[in-house]
């Protein structure tokens, strides 16, 4: 059995455990996506401003030491070496 197959099964055994024990998540489910279809440019716009509020306090933080303002290289050199490391560990961790 996959590994995909496996967590899906794992997945609706808990489900099916929750809604015996009195939940439902088909209500919760067509609720979150009947909200979503009616305001679907709110929600857009409101994960665009996450997005890029979390990018801005980032630059800001980079900003305020004094070494990575002085050297934009390195922060480029840090920022792809951060890349590389998180791509192996993701790839070790699958």
């Amino acid at each position: 059995m996959d590994k995909v197959t496996h967590q899906k099964k794992r997945i609706q055994a808990e489900i099916d455990m929750l809604e015996a024990m009195g939940g439902s998540f088909k209500e919760v489910k067509h609720l979150r996506d009947s909200t979503f279809k009616k305001f679907p440019f709110l929600f857009v716009s409101l994960s665009t401003f996450g997005l890029v509020a979390t990018l801005y306090g980032f630059e800001k933080v980079i900003d305020q030491i004094n070494f990575f303002s002085d050297n934009p290289l390195m922060v480029l050199m840090v920022g792809v070496l951060t890349l590389a490391l998180t791509g192996t560990l993701y790839k070790k961790l699958s």
